[in-house]
């Protein structure tokens, strides 16, 4: 039994006191819980138990009917050096008594860990420190900078020594081919390996330790055993060597080995800090002060101490520090590196404005509207760094293989021992091969493969103003072969207008009187249209009482005392009315791609009162992008609740595929879920109203400013409304996927044809040292390639 622990478990989902006291009956049952309390007003419970029973009291929780809510960890880790290290640190964080999930970065050497908030951190930091690795909580974006720079220029330095101490040992080796032979004395050459051997090499020493100590094996292992044969191979020829007489030396191997190891991480490192360099791009856009106008006032303050609603002033060439609306002031505002999108954007009184984007030519009042964690930025980047911190299903393949890499690679490397030397071939032979492989195994290129084009792919495409939500999404989507587009602000503006209306009694202006009353407070794109025709012809708009929205169909409530309703034909239908002598204006106007809405009186006498059309207009790139996907062997579909007529010409226009047009939200899902049956379906909306459509689909694309459900309903979310970013957001998904591939197909063939060719005395150990250094740098290389690419790539490639 562990020692026992005082636990403070938040509870969710308790309402009344028999539920604190159900919980509490259910916590007395777990094995060695004591000094039972449930708190109903904190939702909290107080328990003495165990320490390794909080996983028993989690479940006692869930099974009484409740939730005890879960919270992330961001851990970094200092010490891993390929695939099997960061298999172990995820292995030793899954043991920890109170941890759902965790994924370990090789590339970004952090932790990503879901656990019940009663868990200390400390049990996170401590599992990880006995693992063999070191374990901290991610400090600022300053420090951590400084931090890897130091590191770089500590590596950098212990390469240059390694190379300076290594050079004249392998100097003869390279003089030799044009007839110079000449050596340097054993003492020489032992005073020269030796410092690179014991002091520029401790790092794979105390790894290797690390490692062994811990049950385990990995690259530092590798290195450590095979220069340390080559080291001890060379003492024991000077040793047995007769006075007088230079024998064959192996220091050079060994000490060119280390060098070039040392080289490749220092290489590796730099690489690695560029795949997070879009991560860094956006803490940089940060602003951490800010002015305040107090009372006419101003007064400059950190962000820390700004409240909602505080006016803050943004003078030309700021950033904005804060999300908020512009109070006074007209000016253009550069969102390039949040959105993507090129073109400043006009500001005005009652505009948004996001923080981190840069004010332009004029002076701003801004009220501020969001801060911290709750802007717009912050949830970019917990959106990305969540991308590149979870796992592609691909990677569960090298996961499986780096469990039993290093094992094999010491297995391999003693039979290849035993094969020479059990074949006659001299023990020096036989054990220079046996160097040979222990130091071309490199599990560090099959670690660094799929974490390193995620990174970069879903790095570039955030600052092209795509945000792919986790490395699943982003693998499924390069397989799309059919693309939903909802219709109304993902094809089309989403700014329609009333065009015509016809009233059957009253004039149109009363129509219109009684169409605004019921669309009073409603964000419908049509309700806005109605309200500003309002507003343009000056009508005086009545009160509505009851107001109802009928869900496919339209909104109802009651104006001036007459119950009213304001909707599709659907709801003409369902009220048993007929159109009357407004059929014919209905069909003309539906021939012309309109959206109609019928206003009808249900009460005290049933009829129709008349009809409103509304015209939309295309987005620009609407039909590139349809073009695109048709350029790609993509089919496009049109999925909406708008009337046949009107989304058959918007179809047609661009050139869509197939149309489905009516169709209830509810009955959207469906659709998509039908299409599936045929294909890998990707569904384009504003991921609010289309939310179940997007849940369904093989991948959900939602288009918009980024926010709220858009982030969480999608596996991909595009910052600017441009349809040209759905066929752009599938290429990214593409070629990162097929770096991925690359990558893994590279790291599996070289070690698969360069252990053989070491095991039979094919390859030396210095070029199995050169091989091994530049594999796992040749793979992140290879993903770095995606920061070239840009969304007009994708489209010079269609024209």
């Amino acid at each position: 039994m562990s020692a026992s622990t005082v636990f403070d478990l938040p509870i969710a989902g308790m309402t009344c006191a028999s539920c604190a006291g159900r919980v509490e009956r259910a916590l007395r049952k777990v094995s060695g819980a004591e000094h039972v309390s449930v708190n109903l007003a904190t939702e909290q419970a107080r328990v003495n138990a165990p320490a390794d029973s909080l996983p028993m009291l989690v479940d006692a929780v869930r099974q009484a009917g409740y939730q005890v809510p879960t919270r992330t960890v961001e851990l970094q880790i200092g010490g891993m050096t390929c695939a099997s290290c960061a298999g172990r640190v995820e292995r030793a964080l899954g043991k920890v008594p109170g941890v759902e999930q965790v994924s370990v970065n090789l590339a970004s050497e952090r932790a990503h860990v879901e656990v019940f908030k009663a868990l200390d951190d400390r049990a996170l930091i401590g599992a990880v420190e006995k693992a063999g690795y070191s374990a901290d909580l991610p400090r600022a974006e300053r420090d951590d900078q400084a931090q890897a720079n130091r590191r770089l220029r500590n590596e950098r330095l212990a390469v240059a020594a390694a190379v300076l101490l290594a050079l004249p040992l392998v100097l003869p080796m390279i003089v030799q081919p044009f007839g110079l032979h000449w050596m340097l004395p054993a003492w020489a050459q032992f005073l020269l390996a030796t410092p690179v051997q014991f002091i520029l090499g401790a790092r794979f020493f105390v790894a290797a330790w690390k490692a062994v100590r811990a049950g385990a094996g990995n690259m530092d292992l590798l290195v450590a055993l095979g220069t340390s044969a080559g080291y001890g191979l060379s003492l024991y020829e000077w040793a047995r060597a007769p006075a007088g007489m230079t024998p064959h030396l192996y220091f050079e191997a060994s000490a060119v080995v280390i060098a070039l190891v040392l080289l490749g991480k220092y290489l590796e490192s730099r690489a690695k800090r560029q795949t997070a360099s879009a991560i860094r791009a956006l803490e940089a856009l940060r602003p951490e002060r800010a002015v305040r106008v107090v009372d006419g006032r101003e007064e400059d303050v950190a962000i820390s101490q700004l409240r909602l609603g505080d006016p803050v002033l943004v003078k030309p060439g700021e950033r904005f520090p804060v999300d908020g609306e512009v109070l006074e002031g007209s000016s253009h505002a550069d969102e390039a590196l949040i959105s993507g999108e090129s073109l400043p954007v006009p500001k005005q009184p009652g505009d948004r404005v996001t923080g981190g984007a840069i004010n332009g030519e004029g002076r701003l009042l801004v009220k501020t509207l969001a801060l911290g964690t709750e802007t717009v930025l912050a949830r970019i980047i917990r959106l990305v760094e969540d991308a590149q911190a979870a796992k592609a299903p691909i990677q569960k393949l090298v996961d499986r293989v780096s469990q039993v890499f290093v094992p094999a690679v010491l297995v391999i490397a003693l039979i290849t021992l035993l094969g020479w030397w059990l074949a006659g071939a001299p023990i020096e032979t036989a054990l220079i091969n046996a160097v040979a492989v222990l130091v071309i195994a490199c599990p560090c290129a099959l670690g660094l493969a799929t974490p390193a084009a995620i990174m970069a792919g879903t790095g570039v495409a955030a600052r092209h103003g795509i945000l792919i939500k986790d490395a699943e999404a982003l693998e499924r989507a390069h397989a799309v072969n059919r693309v939903v587009f909802d219709k109304t602000g993902t094809l089309t503006s989403g700014s329609p207008r009333i065009v015509h209306s016809q009233a059957t009694g009253a004039d149109d202006a009363e129509l219109l009187r009684l169409a605004g009353a019921l669309q009073r407070g409603s964000e419908h794109p049509l309700a806005k249209a109605v309200l500003e025709a309002c507003t343009e012809q000056a009508l005086e708009v009545p009160p509505v009482s009851d107001s109802q929205s009928l869900t496919g169909r339209g909104i109802a409530g009651q104006v001036d005392g007459r119950q009213l309703a304001l909707g599709n034909r659907r709801l003409l239908d369902e009220s048993h009315l007929q159109p009357g002598g407004l059929a014919d204006k209905a069909q003309a106007w539906e021939a012309e791609g309109r959206t109609l809405s019928w206003l009808i009186e249900q009460a005290p006498a049933p009829r129709v009162l008349g009809l409103f059309a509304f015209g939309d207009s295309l987005k620009p790139g609407a039909e590139q992008a349809i073009r695109a996907l048709h350029g790609r062997g993509i089919s496009s579909h049109l999925l909406t609740g708008d009337n046949r007529g009107s989304a058959k010409v918007v179809a047609e226009a661009l050139g869509i595929d197939d149309v489905h047009a009516e169709v209830l939200p509810a009955d959207k899902a469906a659709t998509v879920t039908a299409l599936k049956r045929s294909g890998v379906v990707a569904m384009v909306g504003d991921g609010i109203n289309d939310a179940p459509a997007l849940a369904a689909a093989d991948i959900g694309i939602a288009m918009g400013g980024g926010t709220d459900v858009a982030m969480q309903a999608a596996g991909i979310t595009l910052m600017r409304g441009d349809p040209r970013l759905v066929p752009a957001a599938l290429e990214i998904s593409r070629k990162t996927y097929a770096k991925i591939r690359q990558n893994l197909f590279w790291a599996f063939i070289y070690n698969l044809i360069g252990i053989p060719l070491a095991a039979f005395g094919l390859l030396n150990p210095v070029l199995a040292g050169a091989a091994m250094a530049l594999s796992s740098v040749s793979v992140v290389s290879n993903a770095l390639w995606l920061k070239t690419w840009s969304p007009a790539d994708s489209q010079q490639e269609d024209a």
